[in-house]
């Protein structure tokens, strides 16, 4: 799949004047209060909703901020190789939201501490209403997915509700079950379904691999390029519709979330994101929250993070981003 092409600068707006046509430009930050007064929502939740989802979604928008501003006259005179290396990916995550946000640097350096406070209240809005927004759309569409092609799932999953999800039922079950367990042996199935072995966040589901195949002695062959991932992919950055449409992304992005975003590739936090959404829809959890315990999210998230951040892992992340851009 690939928002290559597609995702070419965003289609400006085009405006008819004296002098003929002229693009136009996304509004600096200094000009939210005005649109806001024409607008239901503010504009910044419409930026937090895409940096949830393609920067970080489990993201204290509050410490980030605060943190960051006090390192700012710290990084004036003192190189990034000063700070500790989670000093450094914070830094890296602050720098993304400053670069989607148009002026929303001069104003957080400008800005008093209860302007400051409410752009990180807009954001985290933003953050929080497309994380359950995508929650909500994948609970249902799910089951088609995962249900055999001219085939029924037995038994049958409720589309709105999950109990019956999750180790619960052995679609959901196989595709959930760590990749380190048989899932073929009753005892771990019983073990799993009843809640006597529970496992975290940090073992890998089968439904991450390529056709369910994981390999022992090549760890990162079929990781993260699943069809379960992919379909998850373009419901959410491109279209529900394209789910279905081979070779479709490129199009379908031109009136997409990535589209408007001017979103061009796909990116590591992104594929984390979609993964941690997909685990979250074949669980039988009913709440996406950072305490939940049985789904352990946002471990699971924070993990896949850290490997695709990972410096010593980039080979094998450019040749995944690859594979997804291509």
């Amino acid at each position: 799949m690939s928002l290559h092409g597609a995702n070419k600068e965003n289609q400006n707006i085009r405006s008819s004047g004296s002098s003929g046509k002229r693009k136009a430009t996304r509004p600096p930050f200094e000009d939210f209060s005005k649109e806001f007064k024409q607008r239901r929502t503010d504009p910044l939740v419409h930026y937090g909703r895409h940096f949830g989802r393609s920067i970080r979604t489990f993201c204290r928008m509050q410490p980030l901020l605060r943190n960051c501003l006090g390192r700012t006259m710290q990084l004036e005179r003192l190189p990034l190789t000063t700070l500790s290396c989670s000093e450094i990916r914070e830094q890296a995550v602050y720098d993304n939201l400053l670069e989607m946000v148009p002026g929303l640097e001069e104003k957080l350096n400008t800005g008093s501490e209860e302007e400051v406070f409410y752009v990180a209240e807009m954001l985290t809005k933003g953050i929080s209403s497309a994380r359950s927004d995508d929650t909500k759309g994948l609970k249902s569409v799910i089951v088609d997915w995962i249900t055999p092609p001219n085939g029924v799932l037995n038994p049958p999953i409720q589309r709105n509700i999950k109990t019956d999800r999750g180790y619960h039922h052995p679609a959901t079950g196989r595709l959930l079950c760590p990749v380190s367990l048989d899932w073929e042996r009753s005892d771990v199935r019983e073990a799993l379904a009843s809640g006597d072995l529970t496992p975290s966040g940090d073992l890998w589901p089968r439904f991450l691999y390529k056709n369910g195949e994981y390999i022992e002695d090549d760890p990162w062959n079929g990781l993260l390029r699943s069809a379960l991932l992919v379909k998850g992919y373009k419901h959410v950055f491109t279209s529900p519709s394209s789910v279905y449409k081979d070779g479709a992304v490129n199009k379908a992005t031109r009136s997409s979330n990535a589209r408007r975003h001017g979103m061009k590739s796909v990116t590591p936090a992104s594929i984390a994101y979609i993964a941690t959404q997909v685990r979250f829809a074949l669980s039988s959890s009913a709440a996406f929250t950072r305490t939940d315990a049985t789904s352990d999210s946002e471990y699971f998230y924070n993990l896949l993070i850290e490997l695709l951040e990972d410096p010593e892992e980039q080979a094998e992340v450019q040749d995944l981003l690859t594979w997804w851009n291509q």
